[in-house]
């Protein structure tokens, strides 16, 4: 496997990993696949101030990782929300903990003070992935969103860097 950053060429095939859970799982609020063109200017958007990389196995995209800002006042410009997605088939192989790894050690390397997790919950692999790589939980909301015909409570978990 192959961590690298991210380009719009990837926008494709982080689709495919993402749709999956848009259409599947409650893991993502987002409730309408996206696009080719949409996630290349989400990609275009992060990466012109924050990581996104992708993990490569053999020239196929098996997951990605990327931070954006935590809320838009100026206040809070030191924190970003960090986000880890692995395609189906290749969770539990460490694909997560790599990709995690190496985005915080970037954004450690840049002007952030913490990383925030928000896990739709329940979530026992993605809540040990957080705890694995040094994410504390901070608190919880009671059914703050709804998808696929159920409430879905969702934890934050943070990372002082």
């Amino acid at each position: 496997m192959t961590i690298r950053a991210c380009t719009t060429a990837d926008a494709s095939a982080i689709c495919e990993i993402y749709n999956h859970y848009v259409r599947h799982t409650v893991v993502t609020f987002e409730e309408v696949p996206v696009v080719a063109a949409e996630m290349a200017q989400r990609i275009l958007d992060v990466t012109a101030r924050l990581p996104w990389l992708v993990a490569d196995e053999g020239g196929v995209l098996i997951g990605y990782a990327y931070a954006t800002p935590w809320r838009p006042r100026s206040a809070y410009r030191f924190s970003v929300e960090s986000t880890v997605y692995v395609a189906p088939g290749h969770i539990g192989r460490g694909v997560g903990t790599g990709l995690y790894r190496d985005l915080i050690a970037g954004l450690r390397t840049l002007d952030v003070h913490c990383a925030v997790g928000s896990i739709a919950l329940p979530n026992p692999a993605s809540v040990a992935l957080h705890e694995k790589v040094g994410f504390k939980k901070m608190g919880q909301l009671a059914e703050i969103g709804r998808k696929l015909d159920r409430w879905v409570d969702v934890g934050y978990w943070e990372l002082i860097l």
